[in-house]
Parts: structure tokens; sequence; C-alpha cells
């Protein structure tokens, strides 16, 4: 076993108390993902307390568990580091790991394409040396400390994905992680009831240029109308290294050309002077600045950048974020984790491409605030543009595009995706590529699943 922490570092980062001497491999919150010898942390939310769950955590094979007392009817030999707080204690160890790492960080963020971009940081840092990159979305006040903590000694690399949907979420968050390139991968409407316009997403999204690691740089996406309010904001922290990706000419990090096929994309791009052609798992234009995004922050860290291009040809689109499979004859695009006006053209845009019919499953975007039915009306731009044969829509504001769409694409409307699915069922037929898409809360991956087990 590769010790990640003993308990004496551990007592030292939270000024706990360790019941028994331990070493533990890795970190977990939760006991259906917990790894033999991993460090189990009762985290107390609003609805749950995993002080419950720290028996099965045992059982299950943890090495030790953090918490605040005793859980009820657990062996007295079990060792414990107790602490004050555990979400206090879990940032300490997060606090801790980046103190003591000699890795390279980047600290990811954007309204759409972070957690695809993080996945081709991982794939293409990887190619160059030792990398770890936060699981899943793990990217809030949770999530950051505990990818933080997981961070494995002797790594060279490490990327971290940063979200939020409030002001100073990410600062907070970002000065834990001090990454030495900062990365915003676009600006878009998401999370713009809590915000208001796209400015003020773009000054909360820019917090990821404090707390910057000495002589860090600001990468930032030339291709949206913020750009110049995002360099401002690097500049007025002080950050004097500042990279543009994007199409522009003037950018630092240019694409010049990307070509879909079945497969996935060939993309030509000029990352800081040095001529790049990569080979990528995965086809559309937002994937393509993705890449070129990634690349940059390769460029950045002083990494061989052809050794990372030619890498990313192991990338391919993940569940929820464009992932394909075949089901029963037809082809499905799963889009189905989240949602907002630029990710749904993105997605629209990849089907438009598809061979046979061009079939829509959409479900609402959420968090759109009082320009949400506007919003949603206004996704039959995109729709045309990619000529979409056949929409199926579900939910309260899907409805507004439903209201606008020429009555030969309307497929089916449903006020939820449960509602929804037996209308897709029948209608889809062989040859067939369907699109599915919606935010997380509109539970479009219901209808996912069910297209997988789909029979001819």
């Amino acid at each position: 076993m590769t010790a990640l922490w003993t308990s004496a570092e551990m007592e030292a980062a939270t000024l706990g108390h360790a019941t028994a001497a331990f070493v533990a491999s890795g970190v977990s919150i939760d006991t259906r993902t917990l790894q033999s010898g991993d460090l189990f942390i009762a985290l107390k939310g609003e609805n749950r307390d995993a002080h419950a769950f720290v028996g099965a955590a045992f059982e299950a094979g943890a090495a030790a568990a953090l918490v605040t007392r005793r859980p009820e009817g657990l062996d007295g030999k079990s060792p414990l580091l107790i602490v004050a707080n555990t979400q206090r204690a879990l940032e300490d160890l997060g606090h801790a790991s980046r103190a003591r790492t000699s890795a390279k960080i980047v600290g990811v963020t954007g309204s759409a394409g972070k957690t695809t971009t993080k996945e081709m940081l991982r794939i293409a840092l990887g190619a160059i040396g030792p990398t770890y990159a936060s699981a899943a979305s793990h990217n809030n006040h949770w999530g950051v400390p505990l990818s933080l903590a997981s961070l494995p000694r002797g790594s060279r690399f490490g990327v971290f994905e940063i979200g939020m949907n409030h002001y100073g979420e990410i600062r907070a968050l970002n000065a834990l992680v001090r990454p030495h390139v900062a990365l915003i991968t676009t600006i878009a409407p998401a999370h713009i009831e809590f915000f208001g316009t796209c400015e003020a997403i773009a000054d909360a999204k820019s917090e990821i240029f404090e707390s910057l690691a000495p002589g860090g740089a600001a990468l930032i996406p030339a291709d949206v109308r913020e750009a110049e309010r995002l360099v401002a904001r690097a500049r007025q922290v002080g950050v004097s290294r500042i990279l543009r990706f994007g199409r522009a000419q003037d950018c630092e990090a240019r694409l010049l050309e990307a070509v879909d096929d079945a497969d996935g994309q060939t993309i030509r791009a000029d990352i800081c002077g040095k001529p790049i052609h990569a080979r990528i798992g995965a086809p559309g234009g937002h994937i393509a600045s993705n890449a070129v995004a990634a690349l940059a922050a390769v460029m950045l860290l002083d990494g061989d950048v052809f050794d990372a291009a030619a890498a990313l040809k192991e990338f391919s689109a993940l569940k929820g974020r464009g992932a394909r499979f075949d089901a029963g004859g037809i082809r499905v695009i799963d889009e189905s984790y989240n949602a907002n006006p630029a990710s749904m053209a993105a997605a629209l845009s990849v089907l438009g491409k598809a061979k046979g019919r061009r079939i829509a499953v959409l479900g609402d975007m959420l968090e759109m605030g009082e320009e949400a039915r506007r919003l949603h009306a206004l996704l039959l731009a995109p729709l045309e543009e990619a000529d979409v044969d056949l929409v199926f829509a579900s939910g309260p504001m899907m409805k507004s595009l439903w209201d606008v769409l020429p009555k030969q694409k309307q497929g089916a409307y449903a006020p939820s995706s449960t509602e929804l699915l037996p209308s897709v069922a029948r209608s889809v037929r062989q040859g067939d590529t369907v699109l599915v898409k919606g935010s997380n809360g509109s539970k479009m991956g219901l209808i996912v699943e069910a297209l997988k087990v789909r029979e001819v």
C-alpha cells in the first residue's frame, strides 16, 4: 500500500487526535466508492450525517475514519481521527496537501467544458509525467478539498476543476488550489438566474485568477464577448502572464482547423508558435476549443506539447457530456448531464453532422432566471441550422421551444422526461441519430438509460 497520509501528518494538518496510529492510501467521503485503505471522512450535510456510515466504512476496508465524535456501536479498536469539524478538517488536509506537493497545478473553470477539459489535461499531461486530476465533477466546497487531499505524493502535475453558482465560491476554493495556470473554458449564461448577466458571470469566473502561484498564468477564451473583461480582471489582480486561446488571429493558442469524422476529429493549431496536428476521439467545435486550451496549459507548464497532442487520440467524450453508443440500430449522443444555451448550440451542431434522421430529445435548461422562456425559444435557430428532423421536449421551460417549432419537426412534448420516454421509444427507428440533452435536474439521463436497452 502506498502511503498518502500518516495519522501523524493528519493530526498536524487538522489539529485532531488519532486514537491509534494508521496509514491511509486514499481519502473518501462515500462508502459506496471507498477503497480498502482509504480514510473515511464523515461529513455532515443538511439532510444526512455520515457519522451514521462509519461502521459501513470500516466493513468496506477503511484504514480509519475522520469524525467529530465516536459513533455509537463502533468497535473501540477502530482507528479514528477526532476533529472539531469534519468539513474544516477536509479543507485542512487539502491545504496541507497543496503545501507539500511540488506538482505543477492547473485550475479549470468555465460555464461549460470544465470536466471535458480537465480530462483532456489528465491525458495530455499524463503523457509527460505522473498526473492526478480530480474525479468526476468534484468541483464544489467538498469536492475541491477532497481532490487536493487525494493528490498522490510524487505527482508531477495536478488538475483541479473549480465550479460555482454564486460570487465568492471560486475565490475561496482557488485559495486552496493556488494554480500555476488558471484556465477559463468559456463564458455562457449558465447559472444566470443567480447573476443576471454574462458580464457578472465572467466576473465570478475571473476569481480563479486570484491566489495564483508565483509567476502563474491566466488562460482566457478569446471567442467570447467577455474576453477583454477577463483580461482586465486578470491584470487587476496582478497577473502578468495572460494568454488567449480560440480562433481569433491574435490568439497565442490558435485553432486553425477542425475536421470532424465518424469517430472524432482532427485539429490543426498553433500553440505559442508550435504547429500542432492532433487527433481527438470526439467531434465538435467546442471539443476542439477545449483541446487547444489544454495544450496551451501544457505549454505554460513547460511540458512537451507535441507528446501531449499525440496523447489526445486517447480522449473520448464522457458520459453525459457527448458520449456515444449504438443501441438497437440507432446512434445515441448522451449530453444529459448539463445544459445552457451555448452547450445546447454546440451539441446541436454535432447532431447536424450526423447521418440519417436527426432527432433531438431536449429537457429544460435550469437556472436561467427571468430570461428562461426566451432562451429556450431561441434554441429554434440552432435546431434549424443543424437541420434537425424531429424534436422531443420535456419540462415547463422547454414548452416555450415546443410552441415555436414548425409542426413537421414536432415529435412530442411532455411535462417530464418520464412522461416523454414512451413517445421517444415509439418514434425512433433504425438509422436515427438521437441527441439527448438537458440540465441534470431535468433527468434526461432516464431516457439515455432506456435507449441503452432498446430492442430492435
